[in-house]
């Protein structure tokens, strides 16, 4: 506690008046002979960079420069030169990476979206080898505790997975983000990620039934997420036969469609199923019909008349449906 007191204290005091430093002249930075709109820097600011100038110059890779850069960061988390000669140091020096990782912590908690930060803490982590994977976890799921669909974090997490291992509770974590949030498309792209992915679970093929199921029941519990419906077009990928074959697939669209609400999803899946070569059974084309108006035309080629509801029920992309409707084949 009384490190952090003096080390805190001798941070506020100017550069200047250390006699640590008293040995090195800063490098104003030029902004040419007359700079058109001249940046008023904090002299705080402006006073750290000329010293970090004079240092980086002169390619000092000692205590004091780290130390240096720490404050630097503090001041701007964004500079990249400052993130770059801050891991020379760190190698020169042969540093403790676990006290780094700690440093990059306290910096992400108010900069979490700061490129620069999760490059060096990946660079960090590379470093450790698989003695970070357990502390990279934990520092990228209490980032996305507090904001679920950060890109950075979600992105370091994947590169942890594949780098330094950790699959095995991936998949309960994802089961459990989407119990708390199930429209958190972020957490449907990880668990897709998961079964693709993951050495443990057999890919893709061996995990196909199972996913389909849980799909298939978070769809009919919430039929307006587009979540589910793209991640079970993905549970196809690359196999339109499995796809257009599945009766789960066809049924969970029928079962949405007679609840006569929150349909756009279904009606679209039906009709890229019919695209592709599905043969309907007579109660998707009553279901359809049950969705038509009074006053509108039933077109008897039943893509062209799930194009014509999607038209009506999705105003925001009617022109797309339209459009869609112009391209298909016409019925022999």
């Amino acid at each position: 506690m009384d490190s952090d007191k003096e080390q805190l204290e001798q941070e506020t005091l100017p550069l200047s008046l250390r006699p640590e430093w008293s040995d090195v002249k800063p490098i104003p930075q030029d902004d040419g002979p007359n700079p058109v709109v001249q940046i008023a820097y904090k002299q705080d600011f402006r006073e750290t960079m000329d010293y970090f100038r004079a240092i980086y110059s002169a390619k000092e890779l000692s205590p004091r420069a780290l130390q240096l850069t720490r404050e630097a960061i503090l001041l701007n988390p964004g500079n990249y030169t400052v993130w770059h000669f801050r891991r020379q140091i760190l190698e020169a020096l042969d540093a403790n990476l676990l006290e780094e990782l700690d440093f990059v912590g306290c910096i992400a908690k108010d900069n979490s979206k700061n490129y620069q930060i999760w490059h060096h803490r990946r660079w960090v982590a590379q470093k450790l080898g698989t003695s970070a994977t357990s502390k990279e976890l934990d520092f990228t799921r209490k980032i996305l505790s507090l904001d679920a669909k950060n890109y950075h974090a979600w992105s370091h997490r994947q590169w942890v997975l594949q780098a330094l291992g950790g699959w095995e509770d991936e998949l309960d974590y994802c089961q459990q983000l989407l119990e708390e949030d199930i429209y958190n498309n972020s957490a449907w792209n990880q668990r897709y990620f998961v079964i693709t992915r993951s050495p443990f679970l057999g890919g893709l093929e061996a995990m196909r039934d199972s996913e389909v199921s849980y799909t298939v029941e978070a769809i009919m519990a919430n039929p307006d997420n587009e979540s589910p419906w793209r991640y079970l077009r993905g549970l196809y990928k690359n196999n339109t036969e499995s796809w257009i074959n599945d009766p789960k697939v066809s049924s969970v669209c029928l079962k949405v469609l007679n609840a006569k609400s929150n349909h756009v999803f279904a009606l679209s899946m039906l009709l890229d199923l019919l695209c592709h070569g599905f043969q309907p059974s007579q109660d998707f084309r009553e279901a359809i019909d049950a969705l038509t108006s009074d006053s509108a035309p039933i077109d008897s080629d039943l893509a062209k008349a799930i194009c014509d509801v999607l038209q009506r029920v999705d105003m925001m992309r009617a022109n797309y449906w339209i459009w869609r409707k112009s391209k298909l084949t016409p019925v022999a």
